[in-house]
């Protein structure tokens, strides 16, 4: 009789896989990989039992009652698709064309963005991100990205993982809160012509501080005179000044040179976090066909098609005149409430009131890990050990208390 199973496979090996025995495990050189340091305040915050509890961590927009709601546009739009939406057939590598066509000038302004520029959807900004960075490494392995600090921790994970070689200059110094310009100008002067830059487009995370537009000239000046190759990241348009202003350095970028990219992210102004909602859009006038051909090729390995319920409703909303009016509409709502904590904080205290010249959701407070935790403790404030902090966390009635428990915790001056 035969020592093999009918399906050609010995017994005893087969009875050895399934047991373990002692092979090696193919994951044996994995090490434990710590949680995204907000996750866990997530938790904490909901099982504080205590009445009066400040959630400044995760950075999504709230309104005055703590939630994040649905853009009324958004519900709009998707009553829309349920009633004439035909298929959920796949829609190809590059996405919802429509919804690229339109997003276009919201970003570029008419007239900017040209035939030399390739669309592609991406499941949210991350997704543009990983996409562009993945682009980059392609083309030249290794590639060098300046990025300032601090920034978005996501950041330097991303571009690590693609393979780009991470190097950081100071950005912005949360004790004189002050936009390290001079450091940031000296950095793009010593990059190496095709090196990449990772410039915030606009609403910085975690500063809140954005380049003037004298600065953003001087951004153009060095990035044009050394060489290198921009990649934007607008995750918060609208959220800062408006639509277009909050555009006008990533125009001025773009308008300037013959290579860039620019990842954009809808879910923060459309409200469609869960709907991973995004776009990466590439510049290049010498070889568009090739980068083109390269993008789609790598977004095919990355996620082969794009989601696309959140580009839909993107869609919709932006080709009826009545849904846009009411995004731009409830977009200035956000935008007028983020400003108005930004003005009562810097009202509360002097030690504050850098926050009032600063935008977006974001400020990164000068507070050491135990003064963080001490908040946390003590006072039921909480926020990443950073010290930044999400605006749309407070409300009128939180800046007192707030301002109260960051007393307690720091030197700042009583008003």
């Amino acid at each position: 009789m035969s020592d093999l199973s009918r399906d050609g496979v010995a017994p005893r090996t087969l009875s050895r896989a399934c047991e373990g025995g002692d092979a090696a495990s193919a994951f044996e050189q994995l090490s434990l990989q710590p949680p995204d340091a907000l996750l866990p305040l997530i938790k904490a915050f909901r099982r504080d039992p205590r009445p009066i509890r400040i959630d400044l961590g995760v950075g999504v927009y709230r309104d005055e009652a703590g939630e994040t709601p649905v853009f009324a546009c958004v519900k709009a739009a998707e009553l829309r698709l349920v009633e004439t939406q035909q298929t959920k057939a796949y829609l190809g590598p590059e996405g919802d064309l429509g919804f690229l066509d339109l997003l276009t000038p919201v970003i570029f302004g008419h007239g900017t963005a040209g035939a030399d520029v390739i669309a592609v959807q991406t499941p949210g900004g991350t997704g543009a991100l990983r996409l562009a960075a993945e682009l980059a490494n392609a083309a030249r392995p290794g590639a060098r990205i300046w990025l300032g600090a601090p920034s978005w921790p996501i950041h330097r994970q991303i571009f690590a993982a693609a393979g780009l070689d991470v190097v950081n200059f100071r950005h912005f110094d949360p004790s004189s809160q002050t936009l390290m310009f001079d450091d940031m100008v000296a950095a793009l002067q010593g990059a190496a012509r095709g090196d990449l830059v990772l410039l915030h487009g606009c609403c910085h995370n975690p500063s809140g501080a954005d380049p003037s537009p004298a600065q953003w000239a001087a951004v153009v000046e060095a990035i044009v005179g050394r060489g290198l190759v921009p990649l934007i990241d607008l995750a918060y348009q609208g959220l800062g000044t408006g639509l277009d202003t909050d555009a006008q350095g990533l125009r001025a970028v773009f308008e300037a040179v013959d290579e860039a990219m620019v990842a954009y992210s809808c879910d923060k102004n459309f409200g469609l976090y869960r709907e991973r909602t995004g776009a990466l859009f590439v510049r290049s006038r010498r070889r568009s066909e090739i980068v083109r051909s390269n993008v789609l090729a790598l977004a095919r390995c990355l996620w082969s098609m794009p989601p696309d319920h959140g580009a839909a409703v993107v869609r919709l909303v932006l080709q009826s005149p009545e849904l846009r009016s009411g995004w731009e509409g409830e977009l200035g709502a956000m935008r007028q409430r983020l400003g108005g904590m930004r003005v009562a904080l810097a009202e509360a205290d002097p030690g504050l009131a850098p926050l009032r010249d600063q935008v977006g959701l974001f400020a990164n407070l000068p507070l050491t890990g135990d003064q963080v935790e001490t908040l946390r403790r003590d006072h039921a404030i909480y926020m990443a050990a950073s010290g930044r902090i999400n605006l749309a966390g407070l409300t009128p009635g939180l800046i007192r208390p707030f301002v109260k428990a960051l007393r307690a915790v720091t030197a700042m001056e009583a008003a």
